[in-house]
């Protein structure tokens, strides 16, 4: 056995502070892009030549993917994440341009809530997945609730909060799950609403028996069983939802999974391995399709902790 995950992602603190990310919010609500872009390039490239973790991770995603490790490629991947962040104070302040998203899938959720049938919808660290919260505002829209890890980003998320807070989408705190946590999603799921969880980490608290290894780019990655065991017990659909960069807007994608997560009493982590594999599989398709639009930047690759 390996001596395991010497960074956790959940130790990696955050990067940056509230005070620049207002300035950056305010060069970019009143200025535009490109004043924005030109105010954080020094503040981008003094933290690509100062991260060594998010550098050297950076340059094995991108290598995996076959792209170049260079300065620029992984300039650009970080670059990428930073614009991210604006663009979610942009959604949640309700000044992102709606009308220029485009969807794929947008049927799986539109029968989904005209039956109101509620579901858990597994996501990744990629993208702005914020941009959804625009649609979720609107009186049609998909009733969201959101597990978060709050204290790992706890100085923009309070960015995020003072922007909107008023905000119909429902963040729910979680470390576990616990089962009064439980409970309240079930009501959740059982009203037509959807529980939005991202299955790309491992958890804060992890060990080996709550993870499993699964194909991706080329190696073994380990892939958290969490999400899995929670739609299992809400009995509910799952659905695959992702918002990648694509041209000058995002691209939101909604496709279903499973009907039911079925886990086998004696045979729970081999059935949870099959929709991690198939979840996996999915995830790399995005990574390809969109390369510098996934933000993990510790060692992905290393196994979890004994």
């Amino acid at each position: 056995m390996t001596e395991g995950r010497t960074t956790h992602w959940g130790n990696v603190g955050e990067a940056g502070f509230a005070a620049g990310t207002w300035i950056l919010y305010f060069i970019q609500r009143y200025l535009g892009r490109w004043p924005f872009r030109i105010a954080l390039a020094p503040v981008l490239l003094f933290y690509v030549l100062t991260a060594r973790l998010a550098r050297a991770s950076s340059r094995e995603y991108l290598t995996r993917l076959g792209l170049p490790s260079s300065f620029r490629t992984t300039y650009l991947h970080i670059g990428a994440f930073a614009e991210s962040l604006m663009d979610k104070t942009m959604a949640v302040s309700g000044r992102y341009p709606f009308h220029t998203l485009r969807f794929t899938g947008r049927e799986v959720m539109l029968e989904s809530m005209a039956r109101k049938q509620g579901g858990v919808l597994v996501t990744a660290h990629m993208g702005c997945l914020e941009v959804c919260r625009l649609a979720a505002e609107r009186n049609d829209g998909p009733k969201l609730n959101v597990l978060v890890h709050t204290r790992h980003a706890e100085r923009f998320n309070s960015v995020l909060q003072r922007l909107d807070p008023h905000s119909q989408v429902k963040l729910i705190q979680v470390t576990d799950v616990s089962p009064a946590t439980a409970a309240l999603l079930a009501e959740k799921v059982d009203a037509g609403e959807f529980v939005v969880i991202t299955a790309d980490r491992v958890p804060l608290s992890d060990s080996t028996g709550r993870t499993v290894g699964a194909p991706f780019l080329g190696g073994t990655a380990y892939f958290p069983i969490g999400p899995w065991v929670l739609a299992a017990a809400l009995k509910c659909q799952v659905i695959l939802f992702s918002v990648n960069r694509e041209d000058d807007t995002y691209r939101v994608r909604f496709e279903k999974l499973a009907e039911r997560v079925e886990l086998p009493r004696g045979r729970r982590e081999e059935a949870a391995a099959g929709y991690v594999a198939q979840y996996a599989q999915k995830l790399e398709q995005l990574c390809r399709e969109s390369p510098y639009d996934w933000f993990n930047f510790f060692p992905f690759w290393e196994p979890p902790r004994a």
